[in-house]
């Protein structure tokens, strides 16, 4: 499920609950949020791509950036697991979900993202289609990435304490008490993928309706510094997700002190 947004054309506006199909593949249905992810794929493999080849030991300044990015998330990350061997474990999950879900953020930002398409007429209606729509104002792609970091987090505590000191967390015949904190300390867990995907897709769809919305009353001026803001939350929103991912397995991979 998604809440899309768009100019429905003689100035009117179009927020749909659903995202917009625009063709199938093999009766899978391709969605212009998922064309949006794509595109933000293909930058950040792109980017990879040149980065990785044009490695120097005298570096320029895009190699530079790159690797204070690369340092400074691995300093992070060691000073909150206290291991360097667990921050090199857990660098490649948390600096990949930052830098994808900003590229995602930040794509749906580009100039003609919901502004090339096509008109169709639907029980005589005529409605624009944009080709691409940000990805993350699509419920589904927000569910997804939380998935994969509830995932990651209990695979980390399950690997490292091992299944039954993981699993004493949350199932403990030790006492009536512990067996009821057990069981909330389960729910809470559960509630994160909640918690994460709406936190990400409420920010980002909020974001990309009154962009839309000050864009269709006062256009060309006005939503510029509503752009710059947008960038500015993007990427928040993308460091929060990281860090809240990385504090959680944190939790996960640390012991239970009684």
């Amino acid at each position: 499920m998604a809440l899309t947004a768009h100019a429905a054309g003689s100035g009117d506006i179009a927020i749909h609950l659903s995202s917009t199909e625009l063709f199938s593949v093999a009766g899978i249905g391709i969605s212009n949020t998922l064309m949006a992810v794509w595109l933000a794929m293909i930058v950040l493999i792109g980017s990879s791509y040149l980065i990785g080849r044009r490695l120097s030991w005298r570096p320029g300044k895009v190699q530079i950036i790159a690797e204070t990015l690369v340092g400074f998330v691995h300093t992070t990350v060691r000073d909150l697991l206290g291991s360097d061997a667990h921050a090199t474990r857990f660098l490649p999950l948390i600096l990949t979900l930052f830098l994808f879900i900003l590229t995602v953020n930040w794509v749906g930002l580009l100039p003609g993202v919901e502004s090339i398409g096509v008109y169709v007429t639907n029980d005589g209606v005529r409605e624009f289609i944009p080709f691409f729509h940000p990805g993350n104002t699509d419920l589904n792609m927000t569910i997804a990435l939380a998935l994969i970091s509830f995932v990651a987090i209990q695979i980390s505590g399950f690997f490292i304490l091992g299944f039954r000191t993981y699993g004493s967390k949350f199932l403990s015949f030790k006492s009536p008490i512990a067996f009821i904190v057990g069981i909330i300390e389960l729910i809470s867990e559960f509630s994160r993928i909640i918690s994460f995907a709406f936190r990400l897709f409420g920010n980002i769809f909020a974001g990309s309706v009154l962009i839309l919305v000050v864009a269709t009353l006062v256009p060309y001026i006005a939503p510029v510094p509503l752009l710059v803001f947008e960038l500015f939350v993007g990427l928040v929103q993308a460091f929060i997700f990281a860090t809240l991912t990385l504090f959680f397995i944190k939790i996960a991979i640390t012991a239970d002190a009684h």
